[in-house]
């Protein structure tokens, strides 16, 4: 773990739309921020408060070749060396940045019925050996990221509980929740905004999600 803690009121935005002004889930995060701000004495955008991790910026590594043969050796008790090493630390940067907070904001479009690409690469990158997790032969795997809290945006253009099979399934929420919960973090809030495309009015449905992540965010 990082040696160093931000203070409890900071929060950590991770963010996997790369959709800008037209994401759904980026505004949804938007309505939620402005109401923690407000809750914690910062309505005009203090960084020191809330940090963005814009996982499409261009910053994550990749969990390649190099890094994949890097967690394979520290499995064994062995240390990484060369490009393995090189990847590793890497890694790590990614991690310390995400351990140093204790609250996080994750805002996630359904992509093919799951979350993008982009979320599964962080969540690769960071999830290993004594960071995330650890692990016994006899007792399988312990989430290391306990103390921690985290408030999750789900949206979906087509997919929608009680829809048809034609309209999709949701390999979204399952993975990330189950993520987090193998991770250590169990205290976990939700707003999920799901408008069907196939229908010509979601404006009430966003109304009642945005409500949601205001109230969400001046409680969590």
């Amino acid at each position: 773990m990082s040696s160093e803690r931000i203070p409890m009121s900071r929060l950590l935005h991770i963010s996997a739309s790369p959709r800008g002004e037209a994401s759904e889930s980026l505004a949804l995060a938007g309505a939620f921020l402005d109401a923690y701000r407000e809750t914690h004495g910062d309505p005009v955008g203090n960084h020191d408060l809330v940090d963005h991790h814009d996982l499409w910026d261009g910053t994550l590594p990749e969990f390649g070749p190099a890094a994949a043969a890097a967690k394979m050796a520290v499995f064994a008790g062995n240390e990484p060396t060369g490009e393995q090493a090189d990847a590793w630390r890497a890694a790590r940067r990614v991690f310390d940045r995400f351990d140093s907070y204790d609250r996080y904001l994750f805002s996630v479009p359904m992509w093919n019925t799951n979350v993008p690409y982009i979320l599964k690469q962080f969540i690769d990158v960071v999830s290993q050996p004594g960071w995330v997790f650890s692990f016994d032969p006899d007792k399988g795997y312990t989430g290391l990221l306990s103390g921690k809290k985290a408030a999750v945006l789900y949206t979906s253009a087509v997919y929608g509980e009680g829809r048809p099979p034609a309209f999709g399934a949701d390999h979204q929420m399952p993975f990330l929740d189950g993520w987090l919960r193998w991770a250590g973090i169990t205290d976990i809030s939700t707003v999920a905004f799901r408008p069907n495309l196939a229908t010509a009015d979601a404006e009430t449905g966003r109304r009642t999600a945005h409500a949601e992540a205001r109230e969400l965010g001046k409680r969590f």
